[in-house]
């Protein structure tokens, strides 16, 4: 049988078993000369393509399409970081746990060094993350299945002039849009990425409700708590967590040894999400945008 590797999609450069924290995160542009390359799960050719191309190539109004995935934006804490968006409220984002929290189940950072980073307009707004409200489902989720990496945290300022995304629901077999930004191997990591692709079976449950789903977009290193939206791209369903491979960086058709996983956004994340944004469960049928 093959050996799996299996990976989170933090951005780390991994060696072996080698963890070096030397690259810069923050927003750096395409990798240092000399560094290892980093696992990038794809199933054939690239299927990411940026917002232009995506919106040409659906049909889409490219104006509209810039604004309804303004939300997208990079999360840096301490040497980490993965991708992170806005939901429901302007200063609410959701991510995975594992951005937040390190192989020992410690915070990676404070307040004044974990930061939430997202163009608005044609500038780069940095807005701190109050690490004290961050409501995960592990705190160590190296150590737990991958249906506990979700987080969600409050900004200590909203950012203004970005729709959030709503919430939707995982439905199997459902097309989704993946929408992120953070991945090693995507020209400047600040970049929007985009695919259509679809949820395929659930792999683990956790028992506060949310699930491991596999999917199929292309996705790297770094884009870690990347949003996946429902089919129209207005609510969030997933976030990306990260990937199983026999042989990552070789693109694969899709099977059961070479996928990526999100958690979905439901029970336990779910309800952390309404809480943060201050939003009633029983108007949770009317949430969107």
């Amino acid at each position: 049988m093959a050996k799996h590797r299996f990976g989170w999609a933090l951005g780390f450069w991994l060696a072996g078993a080698l963890v070096s924290k030397a690259l810069a995160l923050g927003l750096p542009g395409a990798a240092a000369p000399g560094l290892p390359i980093m696992p990038v799960v794809a199933f054939g050719d690239e299927g990411r393509q940026d917002p232009a191309a995506f919106a040409k190539s659906r049909g889409l109004d490219l104006k509209a399409l810039k604004r309804a995935t303004a939300a997208s934006g990079l999360v840096t804490c301490g040497a980490a970081q993965g991708a992170g968006q806005l939901t429901l409220a302007n200063d609410v984002i959701t991510t995975a746990a594992h951005v937040f929290y390190d192989e020992h189940g410690r915070l990676r950072a404070g307040s004044d060094h974990c930061q939430f980073l997202v163009v608005v307009g044609h500038e780069l707004v940095m807005t701190m993350i109050d690490v004290r409200s961050i409501q995960a489902g592990a705190h160590d989720p190296y150590g737990q299945s991958p249906a506990r990496d979700w987080a969600v945290a409050r900004l200590l300022r909203p950012v203004d002039g970005i729709t959030p995304y709503g919430v939707g629901k995982a439905l199997a077999g459902a097309s989704v849009r993946f929408a992120s930004r953070g991945s090693v191997d995507w020209r400047q990591r600040s970049d929007l990425a985009m695919q259509q692709c679809a949820l395929r079976q659930t792999l683990d449950a956790a028992p506060d409700g949310a699930r491991e789903v596999a999917f199929d977009c292309d996705a790297g290193k770094g884009a870690s708590g990347g949003a996946l939206l429902d089919a129209r791209g207005n609510g969030l369903v997933a976030v990306f967590v990260g990937f199983r491979s026999a042989t990552p960086n070789t693109p694969q058709p899709f099977s059961p040894e070479h996928y990526n996983f999100a958690v979905t956004v439901e029970g336990a994340f779910r309800r952390a999400i309404l809480t943060a944004a201050g939003v009633d469960g029983t108007e949770v049928g009317a949430i969107g945008r």
